[in-house]
């Protein structure tokens, strides 16, 4: 992303958003049950983001399994939002678990992460287990469903959807045609 905002002179607005939130809204989740479509079988899901994350050579591990608290990594991005640091507390997040294969993903490591990015401990814990954080967090799924994300990510430029890691080309030469 910030290449994308160096290329196109886009500014982006980061706003988390928990994925089962949004498939709860719709009324459906793929991920429920047996894939509905290969696309959604966990091995090929796996390969598919060790390939993404070589094309972007960024490293990439598959958490040990499937069983953690999603909606605490949301909450931890959001609190970050909160304090001004979106995008790196996300990015610090994700590389943690994806990239360097984080375990136990807890609120200890979320906290950790943060610090380590230069969030106050104390306010970050706070904000992490408030009833603010969970509120803003319902409310970007439900703007999120109401402009019409199905998944995450998803990135708007005005009304305007793209869905999915593979969109970002698509966006970016959207973008450029609209900066020149």
């Amino acid at each position: 992303m910030p290449a994308l905002e160096a290329e196109t002179g886009c500014r982006v607005d980061w706003r988390p958003v928990h994925g089962p939130d949004i498939r709860r809204l719709r009324g459906r989740d793929p991920f429920a049950g047996a894939p509905v479509s290969g696309q959604y079988d966990w091995t090929y899901r796996r390969i598919d983001a060790e390939r993404w994350a070589d094309y972007y050579g960024i490293p990439y591990r598959e958490p040990t399994n499937h069983q953690f608290d999603f909606h605490l990594l949301a909450r931890a991005a959001v609190a970050g939002r909160k304090l001004g640091a979106a995008a790196a507390c996300g990015w610090a997040l994700t590389a943690a678990v994806y990239g360097a294969g984080a375990w136990p993903v807890d609120e200890t490591l979320c906290v950790r992460l943060a610090e380590e990015i230069g969030l106050p401990r104390r306010e970050f814990s706070q904000l992490l287990g408030g009833a603010d954080v969970e509120r803003l967090l319902a409310d970007a799924a439900e703007e999120a469903h109401r402009r019409g994300a199905f998944g995450v990510p998803t990135f708007f430029v005005g009304s305007e959807m793209f869905w999915g890691n593979d969109r970002i080309a698509i966006l970016r030469h959207v973008l450029a045609k609209r900066r020149a």
